[in-house]
């Protein structure tokens, strides 16, 4: 294993000390209910963040709360775990794993990978066991999240296998990423507190005109779908950090057109670039990429859902201060730039897009047309476009244009 150097100065302790209280109001955000002490959160972060899992322990402490801390596996770990499990190794779920996830209160995890590529080499199929075997362990957190008892919250910390593949120096990725989180602003958590605002307000605005079905074009795009019964609008849940975009869950069964993703994509120590697919009545029928097709085809034969839509979500130009690509899917689908973005993401959808106030069974997901996977992948489109809606009068109204918002 390359030794990691984690004196290097890409944050000043301020700055830590302030990424360390977002990411913590993010978790709060999600949950919905404050935490009080003797709560459990796990942190679980890569080996470069690990001054940032420093400052969250420390924090948490303060609190009177009982951080939880792991270590992700490092990428030559977790190569090897896939090149030598057999299929027994590859789906065993460690002793404790369900417990945990049903008695930790939260969950804060740093994502900082050392190599993006390393698994381009590993058959898709592994990882699809790994993910199928482990999805119960996501429906845990996905309930309790629900039940308001419990949370999660994303962010990422610097590496240079980032900012490699992203063209940019480390100093300069780590700029990027302090701009678009805040971290340096005089007062961090009110810029979020305001962004927040003004997030709830887009959003009561879009549930306010009764949407029926979204159209979107583009150069390379021409997509439709129906958002479905009973749908709201969600953003900034305090899940992600940064987070900028409005998204909902679509009824899966209505995408029909084509869809292109501009955006390089690294996932599970994939690159994919160039992703083309052809939706007939929610089902994919055609699925090309110019690099990383046999991954692309592989990841939608994950299970029944991955092949369908469990997201359809823009981001307004105007709350985003990212500005470029970044080789990571949580700064790129909340790119703002020229024209803003759309994606959409294969699997699983989100039961909070219902507007209702119960639990969901699965029987009444799949009435809604609320897609079921163990993948959630999002898929960036950063083309100028045109978002039309069509109201449930009938009526059509442009709802998206050059990156904004049209309210």
């Amino acid at each position: 294993m390359n030794q990691i150097n984690f004196e290097q100065d890409l944050f000043s302790n301020e700055s830590l000390e302030n990424y360390a209280e977002i990411l913590f109001w993010g978790l709060e955000t999600a949950r919905q209910n404050i935490y009080k002490p003797d709560d459990a959160i796990l942190v679980q972060g890569h080996l470069p963040a690990l001054p940032l899992v420093k400052k969250i322990q420390r924090m948490l402490l303060k609190r009177g709360l009982n951080p939880i801390v792991r270590l992700t596996p490092p990428a030559d770990m977790e190569r090897e775990f896939y090149e030598y499990a057999n299929d027994n190794q590859l789906s065993f779920i460690t002793p404790g794993e369900e417990s945990l996830m049903n008695v930790i209160h939260g969950a804060i995890y740093v994502r900082a990978p050392e190599k993006l590529t390393h698994l381009q080499h590993i058959d898709a199929e592994k990882q699809n066991i790994v993910s199928r075997s482990r999805n119960f362990l996501k429906k845990i957190m996905q309930k309790r999240q629900q039940e308001k008892t419990s949370s999660w919250t994303l962010g990422t910390y610097p590496t240079q296998a980032r900012a490699k593949h992203a063209n940019l120096s480390l100093q300069t990725y780590a700029q990027k990423v302090k701009a678009a989180c805040h971290l340096d602003a005089p007062h961090p958590l009110s810029m979020w507190k305001d962004l927040y605002a003004q997030i709830v307000d887009t959003k009561e605005w879009l549930l306010s005109l009764d949407i029926r079905q979204i159209h979107v074009e583009s150069k390379q795009m021409d997509l439709r779908l129906s958002l479905g019964d009973d749908r709201k609008w969600l953003g900034l849940s305090g899940r992600n950090i940064p987070s900028f975009e409005i998204f909902t869950s679509p009824d899966w069964r209505t995408i029909n057109g084509k869809y292109y993703s501009d955006q390089p994509a690294f996932v599970s120590g994939n690159v994919i670039k160039d992703i083309r697919l052809t939706f007939n009545n929610g089902h994919i029928v055609k699925a090309t990429a110019e690099t990383g097709e046999d991954f692309l085809n592989k990841r939608l034969k994950t299970d029944p859902g991955a092949s369908r839509v469990g997201e359809f979500s823009l981001t307004d130009k105007r709350f985003s201060k990212i500005n470029c690509y970044m080789a990571d899917i949580l700064f790129d689908e909340n790119y703002g730039g020229t024209f803003g973005n759309c994606h959409i993401a294969l699997g699983s959808a989100f039961d909070a897009s219902y507007n209702g106030e119960n639990l969901l069974t699965m029987a009444q997901r799949e009435f809604l047309g609320l897609n079921d996977s163990a993948i959630h992948w999002d898929i960036i489109n950063t083309e100028p476009k045109v978002v039309t809606a069509t109201l449930s009068s009938g009526k059509r109204q442009v709802i998206y244009e050059n990156g904004v918002y049209t309210r």
